[in-house]
């Protein structure tokens, strides 16, 4: 369901003809069922983490609620680089890479495994910018999502839109904290991409085609997935720490491509930690804060 209707079928968007998606919203129900959750822990797994309870009624890791609603676009409906095409709820911006940059949640309660959830998305804002990398366009999506049982997740979602370069040219680099309060190696190959590709019905052919990653989108390797790396710190930091986040928020600063990568946190006040993932070359990849509450 939809409180505002594209226009455009085919054509990419004017700055000024993407602002009537704004105010969009979708509503959707999902779950995640025990088959899920087990597709969604052989996927984040690792030496670190204990394997939580997948059964019906079992507290449903957090951040597991990606894993709820894939999108179900037939193959007609898929563009060339495995997302589903642009025009629909997501603007058609004039843009051929896009990715989710990063992202904010606040908790209330908790959710289960095999809880039915409701899932309220709305087109919060679409705003085109120039940086140094040339122009761009951010597309922020919020999303309410509310179990049977009483819990609920606000998440706002950053998706950015780019042109794919000629040449892969590698962010600034942000070097890992001097002196980290925990550090956890997670080997991130091909398998596990495939796995959480598969667990989250992503289709990006980045995470998976190393042909497509090099060849057409000019990556040096298959990219690591934004939201498996803040999920592998969401879980390291709860385990560190013993605490259950109220807030949580995340984003990008560099790819990160299939090796390995470090979990690395430094305390950020009494209630937080300063979280990032590691590249091998020593450089941050996706930072992130973990938020609780005395």
């Amino acid at each position: 369901m939809s409180k505002t209707q594209g226009t455009l079928t085919g054509e990419a968007a004017t700055p000024e003809q993407a602002q009537a998606w704004v105010g969009r919203v979708e509503t959707r129900t999902g779950a995640v069922t025990p088959e899920l959750a087990g597709m969604a822990m052989g996927a984040l797994g690792h030496d670190a983490a204990p394997q939580p309870a997948i059964h019906t009624g079992a507290p449903l890791p957090l951040l597991w609620h990606w894993v709820a609603f894939p999108e179900f676009a037939p193959i007609s409906g898929i563009a060339t680089d495995g997302h589903p095409k642009l025009g629909g709820f997501l603007p058609p911006l004039p843009f051929n890479r896009r990715m989710w940059a990063g992202g904010k949640l606040a908790f209330k309660g908790r959710f289960a495994v095999g809880e039915a959830l409701t899932k309220r998305s709305e087109i919060l804002s679409v705003d085109f910018k120039t940086g140094s990398t040339g122009d761009m366009a951010f597309v922020r999506v919020g999303h309410d999502f509310r179990g049977e049982g009483g819990g609920a997740i606000r998440e706002e979602q950053d998706i950015v839109y780019l042109p794919i370069p000629d040449s892969f040219r590698a962010p600034r680099a942000i070097p890992a904290p001097e002196a980290p309060v925990f550090n956890e190696r997670v080997e991130v190959g091909p398998v596990r991409l495939f796995r959480y590709s598969a667990a989250t019905y992503n289709a990006h052919r980045i995470h998976y085609d190393r042909d497509y990653a090099t060849g057409a989108e000019r990556y040096p390797g298959l990219v690591v997935h934004g939201p498996m790396q803040a999920t592998l710190l969401m879980e390291a930091a709860m385990r560190h720490t013993g605490q259950t986040p109220t807030r949580f928020s995340f984003r990008g600063v560099h790819p990160m491509f299939d090796g390995h990568l470090d979990l690395q946190a430094e305390r950020d006040g009494e209630c937080a930690l300063k979280l990032c993932t590691v590249a091998p070359e020593g450089h941050q990849g996706l930072q992130a804060r973990f938020e609780w509450e005395e």
